[in-house]
């Protein structure tokens, strides 16, 4: 991290806003990477080497050469304005952990779903838990080189509605990796102008129809 970006990160150290982010997904599909990636401070992580005590619980079909795991979250940050930031919380992907992510989901105002589109079935529990809380969440598939499939095609695969954003990325990148927080971010907005809208007229009084004028004799 440059010196450029501490200064800025020291200026907005008491920011107003503090909206958090949940980056969640399967086992091995770059939660840490995406983190580590775009937060402009120095990433806290609680990544522990992976050994073979965990071989009998750990599902590692496509990610054996993984050598450490996330046992708890990472936690990072970024600045939207000199007001407003984004805390990035990523959650581990083994099963064993899923416990976990029910608190990381408290208070959270949405969530990026990282998928390997090699290994798509491991992100249904994500996608599922998600729904299970209403939390509002875009999928990013990250690139590990795998087979291409249509966006058709990976919709259909994880039930995605056509409203649910869908974009690629680098979770290695941080201009890619910014640019799917900014798309969950707008996503975001868009939800909330709907929701106020609906409230809106929700609340309106209703017109009362006019009366016709009774014809004089």
């Amino acid at each position: 991290m440059d010196s450029a970006t501490s200064d800025r990160a020291a200026l907005r150290a008491t920011a107003d806003n503090g909206l958090k982010i949940v980056v969640v997904g399967g086992f091995g599909v770059g939660k840490t990477t995406m983190v580590r990636s775009v937060s402009e401070i120095r990433p806290l992580n609680t990544e522990e080497t992976m050994t073979r005590a965990g071989e009998a619980v750990d599902h590692l079909d496509g990610v054996q050469s993984k050598t450490s795991t996330t046992v708890a979250f990472d936690f990072g940050r970024i600045s939207l304005d000199e007001r407003s930031v984004l805390y990035l919380f990523g959650a581990p992907g083994q099963e064993r952990f899923w416990f976990l992510w029910d608190r990381l989901f408290s208070g959270t105002l949405g969530a990026v779903v990282l998928v390997d589109t090699r290994r798509l079935a491991d992100s249904w529990y994500a996608i599922d838990r998600l729904e299970h809380h209403g939390t509002p969440f875009i999928v990013a598939c990250n690139d590990f080189g795998g087979p291409l499939h249509t966006e058709q095609q990976i919709r259909e695969a994880l039930a995605l509605s056509d409203d649910v954003p869908l974009v690629e990325c680098d979770a290695r990148d941080r201009s890619s990796s910014k640019y799917v927080l900014i798309t969950l971010v707008e996503y975001l907005h868009t939800l909330s102008q709907g929701g106020a809208a609906a409230r809106s007229a929700a609340t309106r009084p209703e017109t009362a129809p006019e009366k016709t004028p009774e014809p004089t004799s």
